[in-house]
């Protein structure tokens, strides 16, 4: 993918809760001059993310929004919307973010907030998506980026991968090759959106990708 070379790249900011293994991908990504984006900050609601501290050594500012040191969600949700704000991102992006994001922060950055999600949405919404495709008994699941709304996994729907439940999946076996498709997925589609918005011209070749 070229990049005019006067543009400034895209701001993201990501928000994790965990290991931060997208995030890592996104930095990998972003590492790289030819790529249309940028990550300024990542952020959690909890101090003790692994995530945080690959950020931080990867030279990325970081920043915890925790739930517990607000009066109220809605006051927590205030609270991130400033902190976002404070980095002018051209998007949020949610990567393992394990909380929903209420009317501040929708208000305030709605139809620029990705999230990456280990489940051909609408099937297997919520936390335990992976836990929940192996009890339906499903032959594929897969990966979704979807833009963020009020509800519970419901945003628009912007690329989708499959993943085959192979025969003695587990959780941890089946999540983990469900998380090596999610990354890549969740870096082309952010490049495609930035592109899109600058009114670039891609030049990579088409992906897999398709909208459910």
């Amino acid at each position: 993918m070229s990049a005019d070379a006067a543009a400034p790249r895209s701001r993201v900011v990501v928000l994790l809760s965990g290991a931060g293994t997208l995030c890592a991908a996104l930095l990998s990504a972003a590492a790289s001059p030819g790529y249309p984006a940028e990550v300024v900050a990542v952020g959690s609601d909890r101090a003790d993310a692994p995530g945080l501290a690959h950020a931080r050594g990867a030279g990325v500012r970081t920043f915890v929004t925790a739930l517990r040191d607000a009066p109220d969600r809605a006051g927590w949700d205030a609270a991130l919307a400033a902190e976002l704000a404070r980095h002018r991102p051209d998007w949020v992006v949610c990567a393992g973010f394990m909380r929903l994001l209420g009317p501040a922060v929708l208000d305030a950055f709605g139809g620029r907030v990705l999230n990456s999600h280990p489940a051909l949405l609408p099937a297997f919404p919520g936390a335990h998506a992976v836990r929940d495709a192996l009890a339906a008994g499903v032959t594929t699941t897969g990966a979704t980026v979807h833009l963020v709304d009020a509800g519970l996994d419901t945003g628009p729907v912007l690329a989708q991968r499959p993943v085959p439940v192979l025969p003695g999946d587990d959780e941890e076996r089946l999540h983990e090759r469900i998380k090596t498709v999610e990354r890549e997925l969740l870096v082309q589609t952010l490049a495609g959106l930035v592109v899109q918005a600058a009114g670039l011209s891609p030049t990579d070749p088409p992906t897999q990708e398709s909208t459910r």
